[in-house]
């Protein structure tokens, strides 16, 4: 019965994971070797929100940003951090994303959540926050007992 258990919640954090993981894979590896131009401009737009941001150099900034990406990333796509942690890394990612959308200029309609043109780019990330909040609520109702040590049900499955 357990086994049962197990199977239905890695196979309903699979879909999320590989999906999302892969997104963010994407985006860390292509800001990795950014140029000065496009490194600039991503630290000009997150520091207009975050101004502590401005100290950090562009290409440090971007550099850093790519690294946090490919940790969000390594989280959701080894099966063996645990749901919880791995919602919570893209939940805290997806909430600087939304700090970006609801407070840069612009970006939203005014008096409205809905997005602009401009950000429908940043809008769309809130399903970030909802697949990171599921994963972590997968994961601290999950299945409980021998599965839930630090390698998940990943590992009894693997184990089969």
């Amino acid at each position: 019965m357990a086994s049962g258990s197990v199977w239905r919640s890695a196979a309903r954090q699979l879909p999320l994971r590989l999906t999302v993981g892969a997104f963010f894979l994407n985006s860390g590896l292509a800001k990795r070797d950014a140029d000065q131009a496009t490194a600039q401009g991503l630290q000009q737009f997150a520091s207009a929100t975050y101004p502590f941001l401005s100290k950090l150099g562009a290409q440090k900034f971007t550099r850093l940003l790519s690294t946090g990406e490919l940790t969000v990333a390594t989280a959701l796509l080894l099966p063996v951090i645990p749901a919880a942690v791995a919602g919570a890394a893209l939940t805290a990612f997806s909430c600087g994303s939304l700090g970006l959308y609801l407070h840069t200029p612009g970006m939203r309609q005014e008096g409205s959540l809905r997005p602009t043109e401009q950000g429908t780019a940043l809008a769309k990330d809130v399903w970030m926050l909802g697949v990171g909040l599921s994963l972590i609520a997968e994961g601290l109702t999950g299945h409980r007992g021998r599965a839930t040590t630090a390698l998940c049900p990943w590992r009894r499955m693997l184990r089969r």
